[in-house]
């Protein structure tokens, strides 16, 4: 995908059936980069047409890949991967242009995280056991059918390969709906899904409006299951339409992640990288540990450690992805000051004349019943809360709705993990511990149903069938 002057010759027509077609309606997206706010290309605004066009392709085109060998599916995915590898720094570019993720962030992880996850399916389409005995019986894991996946524009391009290639792998077919935010990185990656030589119709991309194109996706009587990746109140309606039509649903919603520090832990270290993990995509991250427990003991220490590790980041960060959510942000920041937290660091100014920044904030004295020590604030703000004792930080952090992800710190690694154990919530980090693209992803109560990623991500797009003997 060319750029001349920063602006994007965009695809004019959505990719259904392995080609490039003219969209039902005429009516365009704009495509605005949040650092400066400039409009820098515009892509069709798909209908419940193009839906359908789609839907119909996806259809079609399942018999022959649902029976297309392992293997043979995994050798596509492998290709596909080696053209993502290939147009690395054209993701990157990309990603930074409408996201306004840095460039160091965009590389190595809006690029360098979904390559190696297209790698996982790869080997995982190759060696996944679709076939077992059990007793007298086989047991068939067989493609679900034709998958509706919604995309969030965080992370656009890890969000659309944690879906499509996980479905592929199954042999299932897909209908693309990415957030009208991102469309860019979601036309590129359709470009490579052309070039890797994955059959007509397996993969289809209709650009649109959430409430237009995304409804008519979720509703379609001929989608099997629905992937979707967003908000809570969103998913909850998708589940509804699902349920109502008994259709299965993988949902991985929303988030508001505690990182618990330990009085015998490293605590300087666990502030800093705890920091970091919040400022990370300028803190529009579902899983960002954004509510801090600290001992009583330790807490007037952490937050001076907090206060001065948000202000080396200053405009290390991006902008928020638009005007919308930069509003958002910016009146969690003001309830926060209206109920009676202490701004430490941040706020609500900026010293950008142009584009939707928020700075690094963080927040002390802040209550378990603080608005923003309850709800997803989707932006670089960090609360930081103080416990008395072990049992009264797992109170704490176990009091939300949500149970996505979440960390713990500790002198001793079985300290931590003990802890770990009792929270509720999808996934924990140990003492910092490492990405790993094979674990599963996806939280407990209100954030969602579902695991996405490794072998149990591709057991979403699966049904077991059994032949007894």
């Amino acid at each position: 995908m060319k750029a001349h002057d920063g602006v994007y010759e965009a695809h004019d027509g959505m990719y259904i059936d392995g080609a490039w077609r003219a969209a039902g309606g005429g009516d365009t997206i704009a495509v605005v980069d949040p650092k400066d706010e400039r409009v820098i290309g515009h892509v069709p605004a798909g209908t419940a047409e193009d839906v359908d066009a789609a839907v119909r392709a996806a259809r079609a085109a399942f018999p022959a890949w649902a029976a297309t060998p392992p293997a043979e599916r995994a050798k596509r995915i492998a290709a596909l991967r080696d053209v993502l590898a290939a147009r690395k720094d054209e993701i990157a570019e990309t990603v930074t242009a409408e996201l306004g993720a840095p460039a160091q962030f965009s590389q190595a992880v809006h690029a360098g995280l979904p390559i190696a996850v297209a790698g996982t399916y790869a080997e995982l389409a190759a060696t996944h056991p679709f076939e077992e005995k059990v007793g007298n019986s086989t047991v068939y894991a067989e493609p679900v059918g034709v998958v509706g996946a919604i995309t969030p524009w965080n992370y656009p391009l890890h969000q659309i390969v944690a879906k499509v290639a996980p479905a592929l792998a199954a042999g299932c077919t897909v209908v693309l709906k990415p957030a009208e935010d991102t469309p860019l990185t979601a036309q590129l990656f359709a470009e490579a899904v052309d070039e890797a030589g994955i059959p007509a119709g397996v993969f289809n991309l209709v650009t649109g409006l959430g409430p237009v194109a995304g409804q008519a996706l979720a509703e379609h009587a001929d989608v099997d299951l629905v992937s979707f990746t967003g908000s809570t109140a969103v998913g909850r309606r998708i589940g509804a339409t699902a349920g109502a039509a008994v259709k299965r649903v993988a949902l991985e919603l929303g988030g508001k992640s505690a990182n618990v520090i330990l009085p015998s832990a490293d605590l300087g270290k666990a502030v800093n990288v705890g920091v970091a993990n919040v400022m990370g995509n300028s803190g529009q991250t579902c899983s960002a540990w954004t509510r801090m427990l600290v001992h009583t003991s330790q807490y007037d220490e952490a937050v001076e450690l907090a206060t001065a590790a948000a202000a080396k980041y200053g405009d290390r960060i991006g902008p928020l992805v638009n005007a919308k959510q930069q509003a958002r942000v910016r009146g969690y920041i003001e309830k926060g000051v209206e109920e009676g937290a202490r701004l430490v660091a941040g706020g609500t100014e900026t010293p950008h004349e142009k584009g939707y920044f928020v700075p690094p904030t963080v927040f002390a004295d802040v209550t378990p019943d603080m608005t923003i020590a309850q709800e997803e604030i989707f932006g670089p703000v960090l609360s930081l809360l103080r416990y008395e004792d072990v049992d009264d930080a797992l109170r704490i952090a176990n009091d939300t709705v949500y149970g996505l992800a979440g960390a713990v710190w500790a002198g001793d690694e079985a300290e931590a993990a003990a802890f770990a154990r009792r929270m509720d919530t999808g996934q924990v980090d140990i003492n910092g511990g490492r990405f790993n693209p094979l674990a599963p992803f996806g939280g407990y109560k209100q954030s969602g149903v579902g695991r996405e990623l490794g072998a149990h991500g591709l057991s979403e797009y699966l049904q077991t069938k059994s032949l007894q003997f």
